[in-house]
C-alpha cells in the first residue's frame, strides 16, 4: 500500500494535467539535477531514461537494467519534495505481467507516474502491437489501483520520433494509437518528434486526452504550445546532453589552452552546491 505522502504527491501530479496550464516537466538524471530543478520552482519532475543510462555508462535503448534505473529513481524521489515520474522506456518486459511488475517497482521507488513507450527494443523501425500495448497499459492501471495511487501513466508512441511509415500517414497513426492507449487507461499521451504548430494543433484536436510534447530544437515556445492546448512539455535527455556539451568544451579549453573560464564563469558556488543536499 502506498505511503500517504506518495498518494498526495500523485494527486498533485495528476491535477497538473488538467489542461488549465501547460505543465513544463524537466527531466533529471541524478539527485543533483533533480534538486536544481526543484530549486528552480518546477512543481514536478521526470527522469530521463537516456540521461540516467548515459550517467551510469550505458547507451540508450533499455541497455541499463531495470534495477539500476529504479535505483536512481528511488534516490531522486527520496531527495525532493515534489512529484517524480519515471521514464521506464518499453517497460522492461514483453508480457503484461512483466510490465505490471515494473509498475509495482516504480511505485516502491516512490514515483507517482511512469512513461511507457511502444517502440520495440532493438527494432527501431517497428512498434508494438496495439492490442498488446493496451494490455500492458491496463496492467499498469490495475497495479496502481491496487496500490491506491492515482498513478499517471504517460503512454508514448514513436511514430513521429522514429519516422515510421509514409509521412502522410503518421498523424492519423499517432492519433489512432494514442486514443487506443487512452481507452486502455493512460492518463497522458506522448508524441515525441512533433515540432510544427499545425501538426501539434491537429494532435491536440484528435487525441482524447492530455497531450505531451517533447521540447527540443525547433519546438515552439511553451507560450505557443499552451495556446495550442498542449497539456505537458518534457525535455528528455536535452538538459543532460547540454551539460555534457559544456563539459566537453571545458575539457578542450583546459587541455588546449590551460585556462579555466568555462569552468568558473557561471559555476554554482561550493556553498550553494553543498546546500542542495543539506536538508
Amino acid at each position: 500500500m502506498a505511503r500517504p505522502k506518495q498518494t498526495e504527491l500523485a494527486r498533485q501530479f495528476l491535477a497538473l494535467h488538467d489542461g488549465r496550464k501547460t505543465l513544463v516537466l524537466p527531466n533529471a538524471w541524478d539527485v543533483a539535477s533533480a534538486r536544481i530543478f526543484e530549486e528552480a520552482g518546477f512543481p514536478a519532475l521526470a527522469t530521463s531514461s537516456a540521461a540516467v543510462a548515459f550517467a551510469l555508462g550505458y547507451p540508450d535503448g533499455q541497455k541499463i537494467s531495470r534495477g539500476e534505473m529504479l535505483g536512481v529513481v528511488h534516490r531522486i524521489a527520496e531527495a525532493v519534495g515534489i512529484p517524480v515520474t519515471a521514464d521506464m522506456e518499453a517497460g522492461y518486459g514483453v508480457k503484461s505481467e512483466e510490465i505490471a511488475e515494473t509498475a509495482r517497482e516504480v511505485l516502491a521507488a516512490g514515483a507517482v507516474g511512469m512513461n511507457l513507450e511502444d517502440a520495440i527494443v532493438d527494432m527501431p523501425d517497428s512498434l508494438a502491437d496495439v492490442n498488446l500495448q493496451k494490455e500492458k497499459i491496463r496492467a499498469v492501471v490495475e497495479t496502481s489501483a491496487r496500490a491506491g495511487v492515482p498513478f499517471v501513466l504517460n503512454a508514448r508512441t514513436d511514430v513521429f520520433l522514429a519516422s515510421i511509415g509514409p509521412a502522410e500517414t503518421r498523424l492519423a497513426r499517432t492519433i489512432e494509437r494514442l486514443n487506443a492507449y487512452r481507452d486502455a487507461g493512460a492518463q497522458c499521451l506522448f508524441a515525441p518528434g512533433v515540432k510544427d504548430k499545425e501538426t501539434i494543433a491537429q494532435l491536440v484536436k484528435g487525441v482524447r486526452g492530455p497531450l505531451n510534447i517533447l521540447g527540443t530544437a525547433g519546438t515552439p515556445p511553451v507560450a505557443d504550445l499552451e495556446k495550442l492546448g498542449v497539456a505537458r512539455v518534457s525535455v528528455g535527455s536535452g538538459p543532460m546532453r547540454a551539460t555534457l556539451g559544456l563539459l566537453a568544451r571545458m575539457a578542450r579549453q583546459l587541455r588546449e589552452e590551460g585556462s579555466f573560464s568555462l569552468m568558473t564563469d557561471g559555476a554554482m558556488t561550493y556553498a550553494d552546491a553543498n546546500r542542495l543536499f543539506t536538508r
